[in-house]
C-alpha cells in the first residue's frame, strides 16, 4: 500500500480536550477505589469522593472552555443514540450528584450509583477517541482498554496519595494500594500491546515515533517508578513512598494520555493499495 501525500497531525483537540481524559479518567478511578476501600472496611471515602468530583467537574469545564461557541454546549445532549461524547455528557450529571451526596451523608449506598456511573463515564471517554475515524492512533480497537486501564491507575493511585497525605492508617486498606500496583502493571502492558497493534496496522510514521521519543520514556520511567514506590510503601508501610508512588501513577497516566491526544494523534493521509499501470498488463487485466 502506497500513501500518497503526508500525515498531518490533527489541530482541533488541544491540551484542555487532553485535560478533560486526564481530570475525567482520574476521577472515575478514583470513585471505584473509594467503592474498593470502602468494602475493605475504610468506610464512606469522603475527600476521595470529593476530589473525584472536582477532577470530573474540572474536565468537563475545559472541554467547554475549548467549544467554539461556549453556550452551545446544551447540543451535545442531542445525540445519545449516535454519540459517546453526548453518553458522556448524560452520565455527568449523576456520577457528580452521587458523588456529592456519599460524601454528604457518609451513606455507602450512595457509592453503588457512583461506582456505575464512573464505570459507565470511563467507558464513554475510551469510545469518544475510537470512534474518531480518521486517526489511527485514537481509532484503533486498543485504544480503549488503554484508556480505561490508564484511568483505573490513575484513580487508584490518586486514592493511595490522598490516604497516604491526610488520611489514618484505617483509610488506606492493603487491598487498595495492592490493586494499585497491579493497576499500575497492567496499564503498561495494555500500553505495550496498544502499540505493537499500531505497528501491526501500520499507523502513520509520526505517530509511531513518538513512542520512542526521549519524553516519551521519561514518562514510562515515572509509570515504573510509581510502582516502585507503591511496593515499597506496601511493605513497608512507609507512607511517603505510598503518597510519592500514587502521585506518579496519576502524573504517569496524564502524561501518557498527553502525548495519545496532542502529540500523536496524526492522519493517515490519502493511501491507495497498489500503483496504476499502463499498457499491455492493463489491457490484458480488462480482457480477462
Amino acid at each position: 500500500m502506497k500513501q500518497m501525500n503526508a500525515a498531518r497531525r490533527q489541530a482541533h483537540w488541544d491540551l484542555r480536550a487532553a485535560g478533560n481524559f486526564m481530570a475525567g479518567g482520574t476521577g472515575c478511578g478514583l470513585v471505584l477505589a473509594a467503592v474498593v476501600a470502602a468494602l475493605a472496611g475504610a468506610g464512606v471515602p469522603r475527600l476521595a469522593l470529593l476530589v473525584a468530583a472536582a477532577c470530573v467537574g474540572f474536565g468537563l469545564l475545559l472541554v467547554w472552555l475549548e467549544i467554539g461557541k461556549p453556550w452551545r454546549a446544551l447540543h451535545v445532549f442531542f445525540h445519545p443514540h449516535t454519540s459517546w461524547m453526548t453518553r458522556e455528557g448524560i452520565l455527568a450529571g449523576p456520577l457528580l450528584a452521587s458523588c456529592a451526596l456519599g460524601a454528604w451523608t457518609g451513606h455507602a449506598l450512595w457509592l453503588v450509583p457512583a461506582a456505575g456511573f464512573a464505570g459507565g463515564f470511563l467507558y464513554a471517554q475510551a469510545r469518544i477517541l475510537r470512534a474518531a475515524r480518521a486517526i489511527p492512533a485514537w481509532s484503533h480497537p486498543r485504544i480503549v482498554p488503554l484508556i480505561v486501564a490508564t484511568g483505573v491507575a490513575e484513580g487508584f493511585g490518586a486514592y493511595v496519595a490522598l490516604a497516604a497525605a491526610f488520611g489514618g492508617p484505617e483509610s488506606l486498606p492493603a487491598l487498595v494500594a495492592a490493586l494499585a500496583i497491579v493497576a499500575g502493571v497492567t496499564r503498561e502492558v495494555v500500553r505495550e500491546v496498544y502499540r505493537r497493534a499500531l505497528v501491526a496496522a501500520r499507523a502513520p510514521q509520526p505517530t509511531l515515533e513518538w513512542f520512542v521519543r526521549p519524553e516519551v520514556h521519561v514518562l514510562r520511567a515515572l509509570r515504573v517508578l510509581s510502582v516502585l514506590l507503591l511496593a515499597l510503601g506496601l511493605a513497608t508501610e512507609v507512607r511517603w513512598a505510598l503518597a510519592a508512588g500514587g502521585v506518579l501513577a496519576v502524573l504517569g497516566g496524564w502524561g501518557l494520555k498527553g502525548v495519545l491526544v496532542t502529540r500523536a494523534a496524526y492522519t493517515r493521509g490519502a493511501m491507495i493499495p497498489h500503483a496504476p499501470t499502463r499498457g499491455r498488463s492493463q489491457a490484458r487485466s480488462v480482457t480477462n
